[in-house]
């Protein structure tokens, strides 16, 4: 979120805002490095407790680490609210869901009971891995990679189209090519799945053609597989560099050139192209 405009008045509320919502003062900075650390470490300690060998010898820490996390989340979560111009607004927005999906798990293990629902509670705590998300409020070049990710979407989506038209195609021929008593090849979707397996370069092999015609078809599948996986790649990085350069231009143009009052300026300038003075 900007720098709030009302931060220089001085009542708490005002304070707090700046503080958690802003990172331009020393105060903001720390608050955000805290949060950080203990995102990194709580996703850490969920990780470690799926090790059984570690939950035996330190279950007990790792449950009191747990719920120290999740009283600080907590009051980062309730903090947010209160102090925000929205609450409502920022509690429907992508990151005030994420918050709360953050806390909800080590929550719901406290309703969710009995021996038969074990499974269960196993599955939901493991859903506090979900708070790596909440790095994305901290990386200031998250919001490049997701405008040159938005830019491309269309492009993806032909793509995934076209690739996907042609695992089909290409599962369904080899399905016709394999048939026989002693196939692998025993339905159109395992051709399929087959052909996304080739095409992706994965190469699982579990199931692979014993014919001639149907290895020449394989071969020329994988051939073309690595093609295929140079194209996004390419669509993604042509937008992440337009997204680079209009950052520069945008935060360019915030550049005011005392003396003149121009604000439009090269990137890379240290001069005001108008009057000359260093800006």
């Amino acid at each position: 979120m900007s720098q709030p405009d009302y931060k220089n008045h001085p009542t708490l509320k005002q304070k707090l805002y700046v503080i958690v919502f802003g990172t331009e003062t020393r105060t903001g900075k720390i608050f955000d490095i805290v949060l950080l650390w203990a995102i990194v470490l709580s996703v850490l300690s969920v990780m470690l407790e799926s090790v059984n060998e570690l939950n035996v010898r330190f279950g007990e820490i790792f449950t009191v680490l747990e719920w120290s996390f999740t009283v600080l989340f907590s009051i980062e979560y309730i903090l947010r609210i209160l102090i925000s111009k929205k609450p409502a607004k920022y509690a429907l927005s992508f990151l005030g869901i994420i918050d709360l999906l953050a806390l909800l798990p080590t929550y719901l293990t406290l309703i969710t009971t009995g021996g038969s629902y074990l499974i269960v509670i196993r599955t939901i705590r493991l859903l506090r891995v979900v708070r790596i998300l909440k790095l994305s409020r901290y990386l200031r070049e998250a919001s490049v990679l997701g405008n040159a990710l938005k830019a491309s979407r269309h492009k993806i989506f032909v793509f995934i189209g076209s690739v996907f038209t042609l695992v089909m195609i290409v599962g369904t021929l080899m399905y016709i090519v394999e048939s026989g008593e002693n196939t692998e090849f025993t339905s159109i979707p395992r051709g399929i799945y087959w052909a996304i397996v080739t095409v992706t370069t994965v190469g699982y092999g579990d199931i692979s053609p014993q014919t001639t015609l149907g290895q020449s078809l394989a071969s020329l599948l994988m051939l073309m597989g690595y093609a295929i996986i140079a194209v996004p790649t390419g669509i993604v990085t042509s937008e992440i560099a337009t997204a680079e350069r209009d950052k520069k231009l945008s935060e360019s143009n915030d550049k005011s050139c005392d003396l003149c009052g121009n604000q439009v300026h090269d990137h890379d300038a240290e001069y005001c192209k108008k009057c000359g003075n260093q800006i």
